[in-house]
């Protein structure tokens, strides 16, 4: 499913027009990227959540020459799916 896919989906499930919908996923789409940069978590109850992780330095090796390369370490999104959200996929 896309983005496009998603908001049909909603906006057939809600009685909202699509482009509200739109509106409204970009919103929090903007607001979860936002406070994940900032370093803060987005917790959302029985779908997941939101965060941050530290990646430590660590060497690894270039495929096509087979060199050791040092990769440095890096802030990267993560997302951790809820109890409810694990149960319903199962």
């Amino acid at each position: 499913m896309n983005k496009t896919e998603l908001i049909d989906a909603i906006a057939a499930k809600t009685d909202i027009a699509k482009t509200q919908v739109g509106a409204m996923l970009d919103a929090f789409l903007e607001t979860v990227v936002d406070e994940v940069a900032k370093g803060e978590s987005v917790r959302l109850i029985g779908f997941g959540t939101f965060g941050l992780t530290e990646r430590a330095p660590r060497t690894g090796r270039n495929p096509q020459t087979g060199t050791v390369i040092k990769i440095p370490g890096c802030k990267a999104p993560k997302f951790t799916a809820g109890a409810s959200f694990k149960e319903a996929v199962k």
